[in-house]
């Protein structure tokens, strides 16, 4: 899914830069590279608990995750 939705988004993004349309643009584009990166995320994490070596903090996203995470008291 997350494929299919990049793929969409990026020839969405780049058929309204070409025609200058630049806010949906780059909306869609910043839209398909969230959505790359979520697939490279599952890429990895598959591969790692494939593998059997996973490690907290091998992937792109836990600093982002870490941004929004709730502060405990």
């Amino acid at each position: 899914m997350c494929v299919i939705i990049t793929i969409i988004m990026l020839g969405f993004a780049i058929q309204n830069l070409m025609i200058e349309n630049w806010l949906t643009g780059l909306t869609q584009l910043i839209i398909a590279l969230g959505f790359l990166l979520l697939l490279i995320n599952n890429i990895r994490k598959t591969r790692c608990e494939r593998n059997g070596t996973c490690y907290s903090g091998c992937s792109v996203t836990n600093w982002i995750g870490d941004l929004f995470k709730k502060k405990e008291k």
